[in-house]
């Protein structure tokens, strides 16, 4: 079968470019079982334009190129076997109709501004784009999966950077924090407790949609307009602890009893389980807060702030004993960064709020107590201190090993992914437009 259809494409291909001239959209190439059309170029302009990515310089070559690279990547994913879930894709689109939607106002203005005719080839366009390019990924994760680096490697590579190109590193802060958070009152948790309850109750027996609940009720400014909804993955752990162990241990469909997390109070819905990732809704309510208890906190975080400053207590001791913060306290109160796993913030990369309530300090010098309500859930009190500063510097290998690290593994996974794309090319089948014969493409695809 897989015979036929390479004849079936060569065929095509023949036939778009013969000497009657009959075209099919133009095809610009063949790559193992997919075929590349000239429009399929232009599509990629047009993406790259609408999301204000600047084209200036990038010839047709060069995305003709990538498109190749796609393709490949799809194409031995395809021969290899990788699972893939159709519905997973359809659930996919799903979700990028629902947000179309949103940004347009509705269905008809979203095939008009994409210049569809009805809904369901605009579906189908979207599921074949969608599926490929989840393709081309899972066969880039499978190709470096297993690459590792050993320090001897990190090394080597660190030392065959000649002197001059060695990188820049800009300045770095460690901050750590103490956090006070105001008490709720048990009185106030057992009406939030119970008013959720009420909400389970409409759902399971009453035949409410939990979306509907959500778009109601719900007090997540960022999820309220989807009905709730997020999607979380195992192995990129963004959430909050409580609210991922909870999502995590539903089956499809089930919605959890009311629990507390850092934000507030939820109840969650698991709408599907995709591989790594799950689809849920959650409905999260925000216990109100006295001006007493809001009182009292700033009393607590004031008297702190006092024991550090006179030296009855270190920092690092004090947030461990005091800072209502879980995930810090452990660790003297020093934040971790999101983006990079490590404790290090670059200053020209730093979060606007965070870089606002420390640019101000001097090393080890401990922050005025802040009102923070900058998550727009339960306002809380914090104080501050940059532990440690990095001046901008040229790398150093002590100093920067784990950015070294980093450094040293992309590059033997692109050398990974270059030598398995040269092996590929050989043996499969692809074909060129004799018109893009002039491309000067970084792999060899004209197999010359």
């Amino acid at each position: 079968m897989k015979f036929l259809n390479s004849l079936l494409l060569i065929l095509l291909f023949q036939l778009s470019f013969s000497q009657e001239k009959i075209k099919v959209d133009g095809i610009s190439s063949v790559v193992g079982d997919f075929i590349i059309l000239d429009s399929d170029i232009d599509k990629v302009l047009i993406d790259m334009e609408s999301q204000g990515l600047s084209t200036r310089g990038i010839s047709e070559c060069q995305l003709l190129g990538k498109l190749m690279e796609d393709k490949l990547y799809a194409h031995h994913a395809i021969q290899d076997s990788l699972e893939l879930s159709d519905n997973e894709i359809y659930d996919y689109v799903d979700r990028q109709i629902e947000y179309f939607t949103e940004q347009l106002g509705d269905i008809d203005k979203v095939l008009e501004f994409y210049n569809k005719s009805d809904e369901i080839s605009f579906r189908d366009e979207l599921f074949e784009i969608n599926k490929t390019q989840r393709l081309s990924e899972m066969m880039q994760q499978k190709i470096v999966e297993k690459v590792e680096i050993t320090p001897e490697e990190v090394r080597q590579f660190f030392n065959s950077i000649p002197k001059i190109d060695l990188p820049i590193f800009g300045t770095e802060l460690e901050i750590a924090q103490i956090v006070v958070e105001p008490k709720v009152s048990d009185e106030e948790n057992q009406r939030i407790e119970d008013q959720l309850k009420l909400f389970r109750e409409d759902i399971l027996e009453g035949g409410m949609s939990f979306a509907s609940k959500a778009l109601l009720y719900s007090q997540d400014p960022g999820s309220r307009s989807k009905g709730g909804r997020y999607t979380l993955d195992r192995k990129k752990p963004r959430e909050d602890k409580a609210f991922r162990d909870v999502a995590f241990s539903l089956r499809e469909g089930e919605i959890s009893q009311p629990f507390k997390s850092q934000f507030g109070w939820h109840i969650i819905q698991l709408d599907k389980v995709r591989g790594q990732e799950i689809d849920v809704r959650h409905i999260l309510l925000i216990p109100k807060i006295s001006e007493s208890e809001m009182n009292t906190a700033k009393e607590r975080i004031d008297r702190i702030r006092e024991r550090i400053s006179s030296g009855e207590i270190t920092f690092s001791d004090a947030a461990l004993q005091f800072s209502d913060e879980k995930e810090t306290r452990l660790n003297g109160g020093v934040i971790i960064n999101p983006s990079t796993n490590d404790t290090r913030f670059e200053l020209t990369k730093m979060d606007p709020v965070l870089y606002s309530q420390v640019k101000d300090l001097d090393d080890n010098q401990i922050s005025m107590p802040l009102l923070d309500n900058s998550d727009n859930f339960i306002s809380k009190y914090k104080i501050l201190k940059v532990t440690n500063r990095f001046d901008e510097h040229v790398a150093d290998f002590s100093r920067d090993y784990v950015k070294i690290k980093e450094l040293a593994l992309t590059e033997k996974q692109l050398k990974t992914v270059k030598r398995w794309m040269e092996d590929k090319i050989n043996e499969t089948y692809v074909n060129i437009n004799s018109e893009s014969n002039y491309c000067n493409f970084a792999y060899n695809w004209k197999k010359e």
